[in-house]
């Protein structure tokens, strides 16, 4: 695994710009701390969280034109807003160029930026990670976030959702229906009575 690893850090390395690959070990050593807090596989959260921004630096007009190339679906608010599809994508790029088997890690990959109902616990982390890793600008209620995360991982994962979509409207951004499907479903699951 280690000469492999150091492989893949390598590509990945060649395939982002030095900010986007600083987040994406941060993600992938919040994964791994996640990981071993909540007694999930530490190799596979590292692998996700190294892999999960892999298609991130593609340009958008590229990004449209590999899904549509791969026959990979693309809704109304991801035409919209391209930026969203580097999670389906990656998640293809995962296993077609980086020869990823394991469907937990491209799973992972390919819900860290809407999430979806029912996220295994390695999506959670990976989820979690890239919200919250060191290098990220603070954003509203961090520490909170940093802190629920070690603690309680449903209701961190439910405080993100909440907070995102907040932003998403304070901005009057685009909402991608999965992110707000997510957000019922952890709502419902958790109990939450508020709006």
């Amino acid at each position: 695994m280690e000469s492999n690893f150091q492989e893949l850090k390598k590509m990945i390395q060649e395939e982002l710009d030095k900010e986007r690959y600083e987040h994406t070990l941060g993600v992938m050593y919040t994964s791994a701390a996640l990981a071993m807090c909540y007694g999930s596989d530490t190799e596979e959260a590292m692998t996700a969280g190294l892999l999960h921004d892999c298609a991130k630096c593609i340009p958008n007009a590229k990004k449209i034109k590999k899904c549509e190339q791969y026959h990979l679906d693309i809704s109304d608010v991801e035409y919209a807003n391209p930026s969203l599809l580097h999670a389906k994508l990656g998640a293809y790029l995962a296993v077609q160029k980086y020869q990823v088997k394991s469907e937990e890690i491209i799973n992972a990959i390919s819900s860290h930026t809407t999430g979806r109902p029912g996220m295994s616990l390695l999506e959670k982390i990976v989820y979690i990670a890239d919200y919250m890793e060191p290098g990220r600008v603070e954003l509203p209620n961090m520490k909170e976030v940093r802190k629920l995360a070690f603690h309680d991982i449903d209701e961190c994962l439910y405080r993100i959702l909440k907070d995102s979509l907040v932003y998403l409207a304070s901005k009057k951004l685009p909402i991608d229906p999965m992110t707000q499907k997510t957000y019922n479903y952890y709502k419902e699951n958790l109990g939450k009575q508020e709006e």
